[in-house]
């Protein structure tokens, strides 16, 4: 890993650079024909069916870095357009992709949330060398095919499991005071791309630490009724309960533990229904004391994530509510990176993004996320990491590291 820069904020970060000459910048590529043509860059998220509320929230993070450098004077001197398109399945993935990087001109292109969609259309865009900005999709795999034009600024599913391991090792203990090793763990997952990635690095990791798993339970995507896996987890006597969901999984989860009218001591989710406001609200009191790990949402130390406040309050202000999950900042976080490296690679041609993306240098600890920016030669994101948080009152605050921390974490689930 290259030293890390000083410390500074993302907006002097990343200020505008002032590109080379629109003779130069037309050169390089971006879908124009004169130095007053835009940008067309493409936007592919699952915008309808069930993943629709956190494509939509990853979205928004992106239209806002777009909007904030277009009221700036552009990219290059040039407006971005971004070109929506819904991705809600693979094979609707691919043919948007496919539209986009052909009939539409885009020049690159940013998605995608789900990991599985992230794999079918990053196969197209490189075959086309088209180079694709993955902001929020976490499966290892998905950077791990030899990709040269694919780049990602959010943390991966090992990343997760090591900080799970961490909390586990470390926080859990102590706080439901009972010893790593006879802890007893359970790992419930749904088996897409995400959650079968994240239960097999956690079962490694938590391995490493001393810590075994009781039992795993794999359920398939968009399950309805979790209540054979409850049964299953209940018969373990498992104590903590590390859930690797789909968005419409918690749900099921919750409804189920009523039934059987049991409940570990903690649980531990990651996947965007436990990070959703909509899903806190749905539960109720159900939700207090669940902790989660996850993208950084708004409740987080400000010398650790400088920044953060005043993106939620630039949110507000632009979509008149509060943000929904933290899959907006993420994805705004990794839009300021990609338009930055485009700014100083005077475009879009593939290899001179290529060495703007790796010269990339950003420090820990100095944007609204927490996260800084370099990259490894498989395009990944090495200082992106997430955070352990908690439901508390009716709000996610993070809990872990303590360097990080708003409140300490509670021992107890709901509210009885």
């Amino acid at each position: 890993m290259r030293p890390a820069a000083p410390r500074r904020s993302l907006f002097a970060a990343l200020a505008l650079a002032a590109g080379p000459s629109s003779r130069a910048a037309r050169a390089q590529g971006g879908g124009g024909n004169g130095p007053s043509a835009e940008w067309r860059f493409g936007a592919i998220y699952p915008l309808s069916g069930a993943p629709a509320l956190p494509g939509d929230e990853s979205f928004r993070g992106l239209e806002m870095a777009v909007e904030e450098r277009n009221a700036a004077g552009g990219l290059l001197g040039r407006p971005i357009r971004l070109l929506r398109a819904d991705a809600a399945d693979q094979a609707t993935a691919v043919a948007e992709a496919r539209r986009l990087m052909g009939p539409e001109r885009a020049s690159l292109l940013f998605g995608s949330y789900a990991s599985s969609l992230s794999a079918a259309v990053t196969q197209v865009s490189e075959a086309q060398g088209v180079p694709f900005f993955e902001l929020g999709a976490s499966a290892d795999s998905i950077t791990e095919r030899g990709f040269r034009n694919l780049y990602r600024t959010c943390p991966r599913a090992s990343d997760f499991a090591r900080v799970a391991a961490e909390a586990m090792g470390e926080l859990l203990p102590r706080l439901l005071g009972i010893p790593r090793t006879e802890m007893h763990v359970g790992l419930l997952h749904e088996d897409g791309p995400f959650g079968q990635s994240l239960a097999e690095l956690q079962a490694a990791r938590l391995g490493g630490a001393g810590i075994g798993v009781a039992e795993r339970v794999e359920y398939p995507a968009r399950a309805t009724d979790l209540l054979p896996a409850v049964q299953r987890l209940r018969e373990a006597s498992v104590e903590v309960l590390l859930h690797a969901a789909g968005q419409n999984d918690v749900a099921p989860l919750f409804r189920a533990l009523r039934e059987v009218g049991w409940r570990p001591r903690m649980i531990i989710g990651s996947g965007a229904g436990y990070n959703l406001t909509d899903t806190a609200r749905s539960l109720g009191p159900a939700i207090e004391g669940v902790m989660n790990l996850d993208f950084t949402a708004y409740a987080i130390a400000e010398r650790v994530a400088p920044g953060n406040a005043a993106f939620a309050e630039a949110y507000k202000r632009r979509y008149g509510a509060e943000p929904r999950s933290g899959h907006s900042l993420a994805n705004h976080f990794g839009a300021r990176i990609a338009l930055d490296a485009v700014a100083r690679a005077g475009g879009t041609e593939k290899e001179r993004l290529r060495a703007a993306v790796l010269a990339t240098d950003l420090a820990e600890g100095t944007t609204p996320t927490g996260w800084g920016a370099a990259f490894d030669e498989r395009g990944q994101n090495t200082r992106a990491r997430p955070w352990l948080m908690q439901w508390q009152d009716g709000k996610l605050v993070t809990i872990h590291p303590e360097a990080a921390a708003v409140a300490p974490p509670r021992a107890r689930l709901g509210t009885e």
